[in-house]
């Protein structure tokens, strides 16, 4: 008669500790569970941006992952740097503007094109015989599959001068490469190897 109790005893002792384990999963798996779960929806709410509205309201801005903005921050910054390099107007105060904060956003290549444009007298001739130089950027073509970044650039020049206006195709290539931002450069990019591919007359007309 002791001996079976002992076997109950025994018994009982494993199935308490079989319903201990099982209770101890279950409770791992739901705290496991619940961890994740607040993780998830952390992230999820440091995408959100709260902005007041001059203290009055309240609105939500989503936030977006830097990589997938970067192809569209490339094509703007290659799109600006063309259009404050190549259009110029005839006062030479606008002009050094315009390749001073150019140059802030390419390497020593453009440096060097402008420089050889000086020597040139390129720019004296344009003040002196009033000519506006315009460029419109048409597409911009970026290969991302491999750093740098390649990009060609296809634009389109309008040359005014005092009687007539002369449309000109202009075709670039350079590369992109990351630079820290700044509020000279805020897309962090700077054009390397700058290259003119085309750049000739297509037709010219009376104003």
């Amino acid at each position: 008669m002791e001996f079976k109790s002992l076997l109950n005893i025994e018994t009982s002792f494993r199935q308490l500790r079989l319903y201990a384990l099982i209770f101890a999963g279950i409770c791992a798996v739901v705290t496991i569970t619940a961890v994740s779960l607040s993780y998830a929806f952390a992230e999820r709410q440091r995408e959100k941006i709260y902005v007041l509205d001059n203290g009055r309201s309240l609105m939500v801005a989503l936030s977006q992952d830097l990589a997938q903005n970067r192809p569209v921050e490339a094509r703007e910054h290659v799109r600006r740097f063309h259009e404050l390099f190549f259009s110029l107007s005839p006062d030479k105060a606008a002009i050094e503007s315009n390749m001073e904060r150019a140059l802030q956003m390419a390497d020593k290549s453009a440096l060097s094109y402008y420089k050889l444009l000086q020597e040139k007298g390129f720019f004296n001739r344009l003040i002196a015989a009033n000519v506006s130089q315009m460029v419109h950027v048409d597409s911009i073509r970026c290969n991302f599959d491999r750093y740098p970044y390649e990009a060609t650039t296809y634009a389109r020049q309008r040359i005014m001068r005092e009687n007539t206006i002369t449309e000109r195709s202009l075709v670039t290539t350079c590369r992109l490469v990351n630079v820290s931002r700044s509020d000279n450069n805020p897309q962090g990019f700077l054009v390397e190897d700058l290259m003119i591919v085309e750049n000739k007359d297509l037709q010219t007309y009376d104003r």
